[in-house]
This record gives structure tokens, sequence and C-alpha cells, in this order.
């Protein structure tokens, strides 16, 4: 136990809570060391260019007569094993709503998708990541009973308001009511919901919400993890008069657990999710040293989506030239879809409300939908584009060519492998899938546009058919992502420089850390065919063309 760990606990809980709460985190860490057999890694042998996640739920593909886990575990061995090195498994544990994040039991898996020795299938071969959905649990979860029925282990165990305080300050992430009331054995009781009426949020006041969430941690890593992805993280610590969004006992947690896992699992990584702008998003590498080791990199997205969409880079270049790591320790999560929507909040100050406008307007007309999340003075303003990638830059109403929706779709993958970081590729985007509006639409639940399952039969059926759409995404994906992992230059914190050599091309200059190899890595976002001049490329090998023309839409990776 470090003298760090109790330095924490106190500045969060006073002398004598902060004293006691490190008594049992020193036993819960020593009962770790106790069971644990993952080797203690250092943290900066981690990673590599070879790195790239792929993100999926659990159930994504399925087959008769076998769980969900077991089928995507023998899928990916056979279709992933030369592309990926990880797999991100959105949350398998028991759930209640939300495709589940609202979770009933941090330490068990959803029978209906299979068993702990189904997730240890994906080991001999992958990397995994799991999800760390602290900042709330489902109403239905035997903690949030227990903590109604008065049960003293759950006292205070979730955030409750009494009276009618002012709470207009608090930053909503949607356009759903901030309380939600319940009947509990001594009244009713009204109880913070940030997310939705099943989603309670735990009280982090209190140090035994924080050492049982640190369990749930420690669990996951003697389960296989080797990235935890702390989810809606910026809203974990409450406090009325404030916005309670990004306060500093949430960064101070965050602390904690990394120097939980710096202590007893090293070679385990924390990744923050937190949909913000990006000023603030970039808050939660800390001091380079102390929290996050990778943040999501919410602004790519929309930046990325707005060049294709406008056939203009400068945007886009110019934010990438603004990005700067704050140590050897740090990267970026670079992604440009999720389970969840595009956000638009992360691209507010870099793009204008026009932009911004434009680019919800075009997700309406290539039949895509708008959340909207609730403003300090009761207004509602877009919060996220729900829509699948590859439509929202191929309308799939227009008929447009398969080879010409591929060839814009992967360009825009293309400009998230060259950057600096690790790449998170979304299972859909992988295989080229269009959005599943009906089943949105269906549920009711927008988010649902990008979260088809699929008979893994069909899929195999399309991809094994060279013309198809997803055969030419896939193949196209796979090529970048062979060449990206066989290349230090493209190490996730290999230096990188973005250039400005036409405001139709994204143009970022990746080089080796031992300086040895060096690519040139261009991007055509545009119709129109673009001669690009090669001769400002600094120290440009004799061999480099002094020009290069790029097709429309095309990308070149050219190693100098």
């Amino acid at each position: 136990m470090t003298d760090l760990l109790l330095h924490q606990l106190t500045s969060l809980y006073g002398p004598a809570a902060g004293k006691s709460a490190a008594a049992q985190l020193a036993t819960l860490l020593a009962s770790h060391r106790t069971r644990s057999s993952t080797p203690a890694l250092h943290p900066t042998s981690a990673l590599s260019e070879a790195d790239a996640i792929l993100i999926t739920y659990a159930d994504q593909v399925r087959e008769p007569d076998q769980t969900p886990l077991h089928t995507l575990a023998d899928f990916a061995s056979r279709y992933l094993r030369d592309s990926v090195s990880a797999i991100h498994l959105l949350p398998f544990y028991p759930w209640s709503s939300d495709d589940g994040f609202s979770v009933k039991d941090f330490f068990a898996v959803d029978p209906a998708l299979g068993t702990w020795a189904d997730i240890d299938r994906f080991r001999p071969h992958f990397d995994l990541m799991f999800d760390a959905v602290f900042n709330h649990m489902s109403a239905q979860s035997e903690w949030f009973q227990q903590f109604l029925a008065d049960d003293p282990r759950r006292r205070d165990f979730f955030v409750t308001v009494e009276g009618t305080p002012d709470l207009s300050p608090v930053v909503r992430p949607r356009a759903l009511p901030l309380l939600t009331e319940f009947p509990a054995a001594s009244g009713s009781k009204q109880v913070w919901t940030t997310f939705s009426a099943d989603q309670v949020d735990l009280n982090f006041k209190n140090p035994d919400v924080l050492l049982a969430t640190l369990e749930a941690l420690l669990f996951y890593v003697q389960r296989g993890a080797k990235f935890i992805r702390l989810d809606a993280i910026a809203y974990l610590w409450k406090e009325t008069g404030t916005s309670c969004i990004h306060r500093p006992q949430t960064h101070l947690i965050i602390q904690l657990m990394r120097a939980v896992l710096d202590e007893v699992a090293p070679h385990v990584l924390l990744i923050t999710e937190t949909n913000v702008p990006h000023r603030d998003n970039i808050s939660y590498f800390g001091d380079g040293t102390n929290e996050a080791q990778l943040v999501y990199n919410f602004s790519l997205p929309p930046l990325t989506l707005h060049s294709l969409q406008t056939g203009d880079a400068t945007a886009l270049t110019r934010w990438a030239q603004s990005l700067v790591l704050p140590g050897e320790q740090t990267t970026w999560f670079n992604f440009l879809a999720s389970h969840d929507g595009i956000g638009v909040n992360p691209a507010r100050g870099i793009l204008t409300d026009a932009q911004i406008n434009a680019l919800v307007a075009r997700t309406e007309q290539h039949g895509g939908f708008i959340s909207y999340k609730r403003n300090p003075d009761g207004s509602e303003s877009p919060y996220e584009m729900n829509i699948n990638y590859l439509d929202a830059l191929s309308n799939p109403a227009a008929g447009e060519s398969a080879e010409l929706a591929a060839q814009k779709f992967l360009t825009a993958q293309a400009i998230m492998l060259a950057l600096q970081g690790v790449p998170g590729i979304y299972f859909h985007s992988l295989f080229g899938s269009r959005g599943d509006r009906a089943g949105a639409e269906a549920r009711g639940i927008k988010r649902r546009i990008n979260r088809q399952k699929l008979p893994c039969a069909d899929l195999e059926r399309e991809l094994d058919d060279p013309s198809s759409l997803r055969a030419r995404v896939f193949g196209g994906y796979q090529a970048l992502l062979r060449l990206r992992r066989a290349q230090p230059a493209f190490h996730p914190n290999a230096p990188q420089r973005v250039l400005e050599l036409d405001p139709r091309v994204f143009a970022v200059l990746r080089e080796s850390r031992n300086q040895a190899q060096r690519y040139l890595c261009l991007h055509n976002v545009s119709a129109a065919a673009v001669n690009c001049s090669l001769r400002q490329i600094p120290n440009a090998a004799s061999a480099t063309p002094g020009e290069l023309t790029l097709p429309p839409y095309a990308t070149n990776w050219l190693k100098l």
C-alpha cells in the first residue's frame, strides 16, 4: 500500500474515513496479488504499431445452438488474427437496458451470451478490453434492490436528493429527467439517474462504493483484461450547485484507479470515454503519468465526416496539427464509429455552428437520427448523430455504386489509421455494414441504427462474394491494417507532422521513433483528382516523385 494511495483516499474522504478505506484497500490488493497469475509487464512495452482494437457486442454474430461469445471467438479467430490485436467486448454482464450499459452484476457473464470460459477462448489470439460501467447500475440490480430495502450494506450506495434543490447547472447528456422516484422501505426516494430511469447513479462520496468498484476493476484484471474502458466517467462525482461533470474528485478517482493498477497490474491500460469538447476530453490524460494512458479521440469522427462531406480537409488538418500528447505513457484511442453515434459536442469550437448544422442536416437526409441533450436554460441542442458511418458518407438511398461507397469509406478509415495512436474499429465498420433504421424504429431506440446483430452464415456468405460491399470494405480494410502493423512509423507514439499540401488532401507524415522509416500518408477527401506537390516534404528522398496525382477519394501511403 503506497503513500500515494493513502493520500488520494484521505483527500477524497478526510483523514478518518480515508485511513479506514486505505486499510480495506490494502487487504483487497493483497488478495489480488495472491490470486493473480498475470505477468507484471511495464506499460511502456505494452503497445506497438501492431495494435488495433475491434469494438464489438458479445452477440454480434450468431449461430444456432451455440453461445454468442463462442461464435464470436471462433469467427474472430478465422477472420481477424492478422488484422487486429485486441477485442473490446462491449458489456457482456447481466443487464436490463441500454444494450448492456445498465449492468445488474459487475462480476458475472450474462448466461444468454455465454460463460467466462467462452471469454477465455479469445485470449490465445487477442488481448481483451472490458467496460467498467461504474457511473451507474441497473435499477434491477441486487445492489439497488438492497438499497431500497434499507440493507445496511448498501446504505448511501446511490445518489439521492431531498427536497427541490436547483439542479439547473447540471450538464445533461440526454434530454430525460435527472431524478427518478423509487419506493423504498423507509419511504419514497429521489434517485439521481443521469442516463435513464433504469440507470441509477452510484454514490462515490461513500468510500464503500469506491472500494466495491475497485474490487470489480481488479476482477477484470484477473479475468484477462489488458484494457479497461471507463464508461461515462466524466459524470462520476455529483455535487449540488455544480455542473457535476469533470469534477476534481472524478479526476482524483481516476488517478487512484491508475495508482492501484500501477501497483499490482502495470500492464493494464485505462481508456477514458468522455464525449465532450476536445479541451475537456484531453484533461483525462492528467499530467501524462497519473490518469488514463489512452483517451478516446472524440473530435476525429465528426471532423473526418465533415471533410469528406464537404471535400475540404482544412478544419481536420488544423485540428490535427494541434494534437500534442503529454508524454510517452499516453496516446490517443482513435475511432470513427462505435456502438454509440457520432458526437456533436466534440466538434464545437472547431467547426462553426453552420458547419455543425450541416452535419446534422445531412445525417437526417441520409436516414439517420439526431439525439438531443438538455441545456441548463431548459433548451435542447443536438448531442449525437445516430447513423452508420458508411451511410453518413454515402446516402444509402442515392444509388451510389458499392465501389465508390467503399472507396470513400476506406479513405475515412485510412485517415484514422494514419494518425498517432491506437485505432479502435467498430465491427460494422470493419465489415461494411449499412444502418439498421428499421431495427431502431421498431424498438424506439435511435442508437440501435448501428447495433444490428448478424447471422454468422449470412455474414460469411457476403464476405465470400468479392462484388459485395462487405467484401470490398473488409478486403480494403485488411490491406491497410496489414501494412500498418508491419511499419514502425505507425507506432502509437511515433512522431507525426500534419502537412498543408492542398485543402482537399489530408496529409500526415509519420516517422519511426529511431528515425529510420518515414511514411507520407495522403488522403483525397474530394470528388476531384488532386495534383499534390511533394517538393515541400522535409528531407524527402531523391526517389520521391516531385508531384503526385490522387484520384477522387484516394488513399496513398508513400514510403519515403
